[in-house]
């Protein structure tokens, strides 16, 4: 073990960088254990929250109720259409991606496994991660509300830090302890990870066919997987991540070879890619007869953002009073931004519809809305990762304009307004997206962010240009992305 740490595409690292990853590795052991030598039994049972709509079953360390198989609450893996979905919950990003691979996978007619490393709390690796996650959410809050921090260590570590190849190297060390979990998962089924480390564990446990689907548009080496397929979004994080572009600062490395990596699209769910023209004619026919424009705001960046939102709200209330503004508000499980903001605005109280925890009361609303008019504000919260995730897929529909941070929403195929992003690398999202016209640029301050809310509603052009270029985009293949890693996965087992 150790030696993706000493060489890293034919790179080789420095004896202190090696001597540094080992000692991140024995930091981790001595606080949560080594359980290298633990046989963990897993089930697999049906996701009580997308398993009918995506078609998911959940990869489950058992204990014990495995005796009940048989009997209609446990399934076999499929050898042959089976297909892992192999992520962790750090923020909402990367969950979105694997519903997105999921989705795919399940039009595409293969059976989706659902394996999130950081669910396995009893084991090493779910600890690592959740004490990993811990830190970085708390950072992402922090950034939001001091400028000092954000410039002096938030902007930095995930610019540069996270780019190096030094931090590839503690990360492939620390992911040896999240690979027992795999020692009953059968070696051949197709994996793609939605994350670097369940990439890396995947690698590291001798799974065979292991796709890595990177997120975000700006090349790090915190996601490189070495002996993992390396898919990416965009043309110009192909080149990057190809070169490994300053990835060793002004040096000129070795580069990936061209067979570990390819571009495919965006990562998006089918039934949003199969809904595209529809949902854009619709948004475009709303402008037309001066119907209210929607906004979707959704929380991120660990709740991060709440100051934002609360002067979007206020600066909209007049507007949704008359009539020519709706708001859809998704706090995702943040509840307690949710109350903040209405201590800070009582004026709101009077027109919103809160929709909490409810999901049949979340569909009903998104699929009316895909009908009918809706005025006021409507706020969606849920406790169950889940479904406060996959709410913005089924609220996007029927939104005109998603406000969001270029995070990975970025790449969705709906109109954008970027708010200020929470960490460096997110910039590149907002960047691409304007490119292929289907969003703003970054709007990294209230005043500015305000500003481009009014351009919307005031020149119709915006707003009819960007589902116009979405159309477009479709036909050229940009958010294809989640089929082509369904099917490089699928064709590397055959």
């Amino acid at each position: 073990m150790g030696k993706r740490s000493e060489v890293i595409f034919g790179n080789r690292m420095s004896s202190q960088v090696v001597k540094r990853a080992e000692n991140s590795r024995e930091r981790f052991v001595r606080r949560f254990g080594d359980d290298s030598d633990v046989d963990y039994p897993l089930a697999i049972v049906k996701n009580p929250y997308i398993g009918d709509t995506l078609g998911v079953s959940n990869i489950v360390i058992d204990s014990g109720a495995s005796d009940d198989a048989g009997t209609g609450g446990w399934e076999d893996f499929d050898r042959d259409k089976g297909i892992i979905v192999g992520n962790i919950r750090m923020g909402f990003g990367h969950y979105r991606i694997s519903m997105a691979i999921a989705s795919a996978a399940n039009h595409l007619g293969y059976k989706p496994y659902w394996m999130d490393l950081n669910s396995y709390s009893e084991t090493t690796g779910g600890k690592v991660i959740e004490a990993q996650n811990k830190l970085y959410s708390l950072g992402s809050r922090i950034s939001g509300k001091s400028k000092v921090f954000n410039k002096a260590v938030w902007e930095p570590m995930n610019y540069e830090g996270f780019r190096k190849l030094s931090y590839n190297a503690s990360d492939q060390m620390n992911a040896e302890l999240m690979t027992p979990v795999f020692g009953n998962v059968p070696k051949d089924i197709p994996l793609v990870a939605t994350h670097v480390w369940p990439a890396q564990a995947a690698v590291h446990a001798g799974m065979k066919h292991v796709v890595n689907a990177i997120p975000d548009n700006w090349p790090m080496a915190l996601h490189l997987a070495e002996g993992s397929l390396h898919t990416v979004q965009t043309r110009s994080a192909y080149l990057g991540y190809r070169t490994l572009n300053g990835m060793q600062g002004d040096e000129v490395l070795k580069p990936m070879p061209g067979d570990s990596i390819r571009y495919v699209g965006h990562y998006i769910d089918h039934e949003l890619v199969a809904a595209i023209e529809e949902d854009c004619d619709r948004r475009i026919e709303r402008r037309k007869r001066k119907a209210p424009m929607r906004f979707f705001l959704t929380i991120g960046g660990a709740g991060a953002q709440k100051d934002i939102f609360a002067a979007i709200i206020r600066t909209a209330l007049a507007s949704v009073k008359k009539g020519n503004m709706v708001l859809y508000v998704n706090l995702g499980d943040y509840m307690n931004v949710w109350e903040e903001l209405v201590r800070e605005i009582p004026a709101m109280e009077s027109l919103v519809t809160t929709h909490f925890d409810d999901w049949s009361d979340t569909t009903a609303f998104a699929d009316t809305a895909l009908k009918e008019e809706v005025h006021g504000i409507h706020a969606f919260c849920h406790e169950n990762i889940y479904e406060a995730v996959y709410c913005t897929n089924l609220l996007m529909r029927s939104c005109d304009v998603l406000i969001t941070k270029p995070s990975e929403l970025a790449f969705y195929p709906v109109p954008k307004l970027f708010i200020k992003r929470v960490g460096g690398h997110e910039q590149w999202g907002a960047i691409h997206s304007a490119e292929i016209g289907d969003g703003t640029l970054e709007c990294r301050d209230i005043p500015h962010t305000l500003q481009m809310m009014k351009l919307f509603m005031q020149d119709d052009s915006i707003l009819t240009g960007m589902c116009e270029n979405i159309k477009r985009n479709k036909a050229d293949g940009i958010y294809d992305g989640a089929y082509e890693v369904v099917k490089l996965a699928m064709n590397m087992k055959n």
